[in-house]
């Protein structure tokens, strides 16, 4: 192929300039010939794209402008491309593919060059359009000067013809009333009005009709199956299309507006008996495609503001998250609501934030030496007295603790699987969407934009839809899909919608991939009734509630999408909704990320959020969801709330840098919370609260004045909630809530807090490097169990337990805490732990303490092993003591001896010489293996325990009132 420059010199010579301005007198049919001279010129009308083919595509009275009405200002790939799909497109109303056997004159006289034009006007032939379809013979063409054309009764059109309006558009309308009867018709540059006897401007049955550049005023267009139709670059004012059954429609490049029902009305599943003009449609389709799912477009940034599209307003903090790097841990931009710059080189260097559990045992050597908290000065040799950690329990000797170790493949495999995937990838990945997109039945609307009416697409009864590219904007809905219909919806613009932006009903599905939704009045989608479509890759921002709702039995797959800056929660369950959301962004919101309320469900695995002003996942009042595997960070509040009657298994998530809490748990909830993560966040690791939420103020600010009641449908979800029964076999009844194989680790108050008159089971975690106490209980008139722990390093004491409190300490390994190992002023039962190395006592009873201290092995630094003041009463029998550094071994003072009784202790002095002292015989603590054999036994060995009052609370350190960070809602 030529260069132009050789081009130009090749055909005379002449300057390209002159060339375009010679060639821009052509027509059409000579710009073929002159193409056909030789590959120069062929080379040289090519080049014509922006000026001759410009021209001819703009001057075209068929059609407008190729990116009308939503881009009109954007130019076309190829002018001349886009000319040739207006040239093809306008003769696919002549390809009827019905043979004439018995004749091939017939044939050929049915499609003769030489077919007739017939003028209708003032002066012309004829003076009507009725009278000039009598005389008009198969595929004659019509042309009707400017002016208003009124038919007094219905048309019935049984010719073949081509209907064309003479002049600009405006210039010729109908007053019509069509039934198309024959094979095919095109009608083109007219405006459609309907007659006072019928609001049905034109109807088909079974042929095919090819609008193009047309106006349709008030009035409605029909097509039955096996009908057809092609609509092109027209514009519906206040009026409809609805279409029946129809195997295969197309509506291209078309403007809604004000229209008072529905734009577009597709019902019934697509009939089989299909018309000619099927496989030509197809075929138009396929060839002038506009989009291609293939494509595997650069993946989302969060730091880039530009993919975000329309960011809320307002001081928003922006933590980048790097996700899929090869970098050890997770770190911001910025200073998060917890830590420092610092604090993070101080702590969090060679950290694994997200590594998760193998089921195996609890992975606690990376803790083994937070800096800055040793356990004795630097010039003082007291290497004899460390007693350091390796996994899964305290080690056997006491040596120097062994190094961090380094990031592992699991974490770097688990920062990959966060990143936001493409659309093509999600496709890849899912053969039954894939096969989704790719499919085409019933109506395509490719194109086309609806706006300043009440809807814009209706699909009803198995309709099938198809919608690309489309603009929906200040409608009351975009589309609504009911009653077992499928829709498509691919790179649609959804925004400014007065309620929702679309509405899925009675079991209907399909794919929404890749759209913008955004700034709706209610939810972006609305998920309901048995619903079950694929949410994919789109993005769902700024709306004035939720992003996504799912309620009354409505399930969805829900991946890869950006749902950030909604007024209300990201995604909001309830009412039994069920469906599975995965590997989604959500970030930035006003309220929670994900609520799960009123006995919703659901699956939310492997998603990153983020940055959201209330609590990250937020579960109550029968919510019963599984949490797994996702990362809760860099929240203004909490990170994940389990109010009043909240459930759900919470397992392996990251719950990190969080302002208020990693996780706030209510009074009569029963969540099992297993193998997190939960780091750095300000204020506790886990508080449980015996305080009941305001439901009512809840409400009204999560959502309950979302329409959650359809325009004329019942407002009774009770009876939708008795329709599906779907359980989660793999999960395991709880009576009592349990924390369990947890990392709580250098959170900015206690690591565990409980406040609570309820049971609770804390198994087999490690709380470690916390601010204040490692484990922290107030007003538990219920007997917390807290079994199977390392609680270690952390700044105050490792377990405080206030006065009136019942708690069972078992198999603990409780060390190198900067304060009292143990310190009780409650009631219970301290059974085969190993407290040791603490700064502080090793156990400290005060007050009325009334504790059984049996088996225990005890060691301080500087301090006492048993310390008892005041009146204490209860058993100190058949523990270790190991002589601390001062050679203090056990003070007793105690006003009546004959309630404390102490009794075969052995206490073991330390001699400077002597071996260093080994955990030996048992092993040292916790026995990981053994905690999760009493696990199951522990489900139910205790009832929950129902509040009926709501108790006013005073939270210690860092936490000033009595309520959560989380709002008022608390």
């Amino acid at each position: 192929m030529l260069p132009i420059s050789q081009v130009t010199m090749e055909v005379s010579g002449l300057p390209l300039e002159l060339w375009r301005l010679i060639l821009a007198y052509l027509r059409l049919p000579d710009l073929g010939r002159c193409s056909l001279v030789c590959k120069a010129w062929y080379e040289l009308i090519l080049s014509l794209d922006s000026t001759r083919w410009r021209q001819l595509c703009l001057r075209c009275i068929e059609c407008r402008h190729p990116n009308w009405p939503n881009q009109p200002d954007v130019e076309p790939r190829s002018w001349r491309e886009a000319f040739k799909q207006h040239y093809l497109a306008a003769k696919t109303w002549t390809k009827n593919a019905q043979e004439f056997e018995s004749s091939t004159c017939l044939y050929l006289f049915r499609r003769r060059k030489d077919r007739r034009v017939l003028y209708v006007g003032p002066g012309c032939e004829f003076d009507n359009l009725g009278s000039a379809l009598t005389s008009a013979n198969i595929y004659d063409k019509i042309v009707l000067f400017p002016g208003i054309y009124e038919e007094q009764g219905e048309i019935i059109l049984n010719v073949p013809v081509e209907i064309m309006g003479q002049g600009k558009l405006g210039d010729v309308a109908l007053l019509v009333c069509v039934d198309q009867h024959c094979a095919t018709t095109r009608l083109c540059n007219l405006v459609f009005m309907p007659v006072w006897f019928s609001p049905v401007m034109y109807k088909v049955s079974s042929g095919h009709v090819q609008f193009d550049n047309c106006n349709f005023e008030n009035g409605q267009l029909q097509i039955h199956a096996p009908g057809t139709c092609q609509v092109k670059f027209c514009t519906f004012n206040q009026a409809t299309i609805s279409l029946h059954n129809v195997a295969l429609s197309v509506l291209e490049n078309c403007e809604f507006v004000g229209s008072e029902i529905a734009s577009v009305t597709v019902e019934g599943y697509p009939s089989s008996d299909r018309n000619w003009a099927y496989k030509h449609l197809m075929g138009l389709i396929k060839s002038s495609s506009a989009f291609s799912i293939t494509q595997d477009p650069a993946p989302f940034n969060p730091s880039n503001q530009e993919t975000l599209g329309h960011l809320p307003t307002g001081n928003l903090r922006t933590c980048e998250i790097v996700i899929g790097e090869n970098q050890s841990n997770f770190l911001p931009t910025s200073k998060t609501p917890q830590a420092s710059e610092k604090d993070f080189q101080e702590n969090e260097i060679n950290k694994d934030l997200c590594s998760t559990r193998d089921g195996k045992g609890i992975a606690h050597d990376t803790y083994s030496n937070d800096s800055g908290q040793s356990s004795s000065n630097e010039n003082e040799p007291e290497d004899q007295y460390k007693f350091s950690h390796k996994a899964p329990s305290l080690s056997h000797t006491l040596v120097r603790p062994l190094p961090r170790r380094p990031q592992t493949t699991r974490s770097s495999n688990l920062q990959k699987s966060l990143e936001l995937k493409t659309l093509h990838q999600e496709l890849q990945r899912d053969s039954k969407a894939q096969s989704l997109a790719n499919s085409l039945q019933g109506c395509l609307i490719r194109k086309c934009l609806f706006r300043d009416g009440k809807g814009g697409v209706f699909i009803y009864s198995q309709g099938r839809a198809k919608m690309e590219g489309n603009i929906f904007r200040d409608l009351v809905y975009a589309v609504r899909c009911v009653q077992n219909s499928k829709i498509i919806m691919l790179k649609n613009d959804i925004y400014h919608c007065k309620t929702s932006g679309i509405f899925l009903r009675l079991e209907a599905g399909g794919l929404i991939a890749d759209n913008n939704i955004y700034s709706n009045s209610e939810a972006g989608v609305d998920i309901r009734k048995g619903a079950n479509p694929f949410i994919l890759c789109n993005k769902i921002h700024s709306g004035l509630r939720s992003g996504i709702v799912v309620l009354g039995n409505g399930k969805g797959i829900i991946r890869s999408n950006q749902i950030y800056g909604n007024k209300e929660a990201g995604i909001y369950i309830l009412y039994k909704g069920n469906p599975i959301v995965s590997g989604n962004h959500i970030f930035q919101g006003l309220a929670a990320g994900i609520a799960v309320n009123e006995n919703g469900r659901g699956q939310i695995i492997e998603n990153v959020i983020r940055e959201n002003h209330w609590g990250g996942a937020d579960i109550r009042r029968g919510g019963d969801p599984i949490l797994r595997s996702n990362l809760i960070c860099f929240g203004y509040s909490d990170g994940v709330v389990v109010g009043e009657q909240g459930k759900g298994l919470i397992e392996g998530n990251t719950i990190y840098g969080n302002k208020g809490c990693g996780m706030w748990i209510m009074s009569s909830s029963l969540p099992h919370i297993t193998s997190n993560h939960i780091a750095h966040n300000s204020i506790y690791g886990v508080a449980v609260f015996c305080q009941k939420d305001d439901a009512n103020n809840y409400l009204s600010r999560q959502g309950s004045n979302e329409n959650f009641n359809d325009e004329g449908e019942a407002s009774s979800w009770e009876n939708d909630r008795d329709g599906e029964e779907d359980q989660f076999s793999s999960r395991q009844p709880i009576s009592v809530a349990l924390i369990e194989s947890n990392n709580i680790d250098h959170n900015g108050a206690a690591g565990l807090y409980v406040k609570s008159n309820e049971a609770l089971n804390v198994i087999a975690n490690v709380i470690h490097a916390n601010k204040e106490s490692g484990l922290t209980i107030l007003q538990s008139t219920q007997l917390t169990r807290i079994a199977n722990n390392s609680i270690s390093y952390n700044h105050l004491g490792g377990v405080l337990v206030e006065s009136e409190c019942r708690v069972e300490l078992r198999g603990n390994g409780i060390h190198n805490n900067r304060g009292p190992g143990v310190s009780s002023k409650g009631d219970g039962t301290i059974l085969e732990n190993d407290i040791i190395g603490n700064r502080g006592c090793g156990l400290q009873l005060l007050q009325a303490a009334n504790m059984k201290i049996t088996k225990n092995r005890i060691h301080s630094f500087r301090d006492y092993g048993i310390v008892m003041l005041d009146h204490v009463k209860g058993l100190v029998q058949e523990n270790m003591i190991f002589q601390g550094k001062t050679k203090k071994t056990i003070l007793q003072q105690v006003s009546n001896l004959e309630d404390c009784l102490v009794e075969n202790n052995n206490f073991l002095a330390f001699k400077k010489f002597d071996d260093p002292w080994k955990l030996e015989n048992p092993p040292a603590r916790p026995h990981i293996e053994e905690a999760r054999r009493s696990i199951s036994v522990s489900h139910n060995s205790q009832k929950v325990v129902n509040m009926t009052s709501r108790i006013a609370t005073r939270v210690e350190g860092r936490c000033p009132n009595s309520r959560s960070i989380f709002c008022t809602i608390l």
